[in-house]
């Protein structure tokens, strides 16, 4: 990866402007969940609103903020992946409170926030391996803006499926 330069500064901080709002988002689709629908999973839906707090606040810390980290400080490290759906059985999320879960996402995201708001250009190139492939901090950001495009389409479509009569 080529390090970056001042003209790609200006989509780091759009992105990472966008990460900031992923916990907000999740609050409000919260609110529109009634407590006894947490756990409900509407047919052709992957994760409960229950599930998809628990996963987002689990990547963030186990994923994602690891990775930044270990990219920032170590030379070329071998980042681990996120086994989210056999951490989601393992961890029973369904069993787990979701605003407590969505507390504890916000203050990961947070913390990965502020990582990638005072990386430097070349902090943004740092590298390490992933799933066998070279990948450096600038895309590890796309990853995880990504990561939530995906999770904001999920719970959308759970949302209006819990509201189909």
């Amino acid at each position: 990866m080529q390090a970056v330069t001042s003209q790609d500064v200006a989509d780091i901080d759009r992105s990472v402007r966008e990460l900031s709002t992923m916990p907000a988002f999740l609050e409000a689709a919260l609110g529109r969940v009634p407590p006894h629908s947490m756990a409900l999973r509407p047919e052709g839906e992957e994760f409960a609103m229950v599930e998809q707090a628990c996963h987002l606040r689990d990547v963030d810390r186990e994923g994602f903020l690891l990775r930044a980290r270990r990219l920032l400080a170590e030379k070329d490290p071998v980042l681990q992946p996120f086994f989210g759906d056999v951490v989601a059985r393992e961890r029973n999320y369904l069993a787990q409170d979701a605003r407590s879960a969505a507390r504890d996402f916000t203050l990961a995201r947070r913390e990965l926030v502020a990582i990638f708001a005072a990386a430097s250009p070349a902090d943004f190139a740092r590298s390490g391996t992933f799933a066998g492939e070279p990948l450096c901090l600038r895309e590890l950001l796309g990853m995880v803006a990504a990561h939530d495009r995906e999770h904001r389409g999920q719970i959308d479509a759970l949302l209006r499926r819990l509201a189909a009569p």
